[in-house]
């Protein structure tokens, strides 16, 4: 049947494919156009899948909040330059927006959007993290979404008891550059913390220090190897007060970071 050049160039545009794949589509679809898309997709999706070992270290999040809930959505993207577009952010906002609504498991009724994604963008591209915090009641819910170049890079949430609401938010922004690991000491893993003293006391010894300094010499140096990985004891905005001391009395009862590469 004669496939009109209208139609390929429709087929194209909504599909991201070549204009003879998307003629050759139409052909073999009698010019049905939503059979010649789903014969694309299928195909492209088979492409896709060999791509599907690719590093997708690049990407875009999507933050949302409303009424002390906020969510969280990162779709994963093979670069930058895609992860910009607006057909990855655009579906990151919708998803956010849907899992603020109605909770994590909305996103996963997005798949088919990501599956064309990949196809229209030749990318290995998912979903990446999905988180959605709702305050206890009478706690505080803060929000802070580093941009770059058109996409969020850096999403924090933290969640606060009596704490006023711009104390809240300078801990939210502290979270955003200081990267802390963990909320309190307590957090960190056992065994985790004793391989680091056991490693610095053997660099405390080999560096000459009486033995009877050696506990206090290592007690100082785990306190800067916590303060690097635990919020409430890291400097705000790397000031001498810590986290803990800038709440006022109040406290933080937990914090989510996503972050593009890691």
């Amino acid at each position: 049947m004669s496939i009109s050049a209208k139609d390929v160039k429709a087929l194209r545009d909504a599909t991201g494919a070549g204009m003879m794949d998307a003629k050759k589509a139409l052909v073999e679809c009698d010019g049905d156009m939503d059979a010649a898309t789903q014969l694309l997709r299928e195909k492209g999706l088979a492409k896709a899948a060999a791509r599907s070992d690719r590093d997708n270290d690049e990407g875009t999040i999507a933050l949302a909040a409303a009424d002390n809930v906020a969510a969280i959505v990162q779709i994963k993207t093979e670069t930058d330059f895609s992860a910009k577009s607006d057909a990855v952010t655009s579906l990151a906002s919708a998803i956010a927006d849907d899992v603020l609504m109605r909770g994590p498991g909305a996103a996963n009724e997005h798949s088919a959007a990501i599956e064309d994604l990949r196809v229209k963008i030749k990318e290995n591209v998912e979903l990446g993290t999905v988180e959605r915090i709702e305050g206890a009641q009478g706690n505080t819910i803060d929000t802070y979404l580093h941009s770059q170049d058109g996409r969020g890079v850096n999403a924090v949430v933290v969640e606060g008891s009596g704490v006023s609401r711009d104390d809240l938010h300078q801990v939210a922004l502290h979270i955003a550059f200081a990267k802390p690991s963990y909320l309190s000491s307590d957090e960190v893993p056992a065994a985790e913390a004793d391989k680091e003293r056991t490693s610095l006391l053997e660099i405390t010894k080999a560096e000459g220090k009486p033995e009877q300094a050696w506990d206090k010499i290592v007690d100082g140096r785990m306190r800067g190897w916590y303060a690097e990985r635990v919020l409430l004891e890291q400097g705000l905005h790397g000031d001498k007060i810590t986290v803990k001391s800038s709440l006022g009395g109040g406290s933080i009862a937990r914090f989510v970071q996503v972050v593009i590469g890691t």
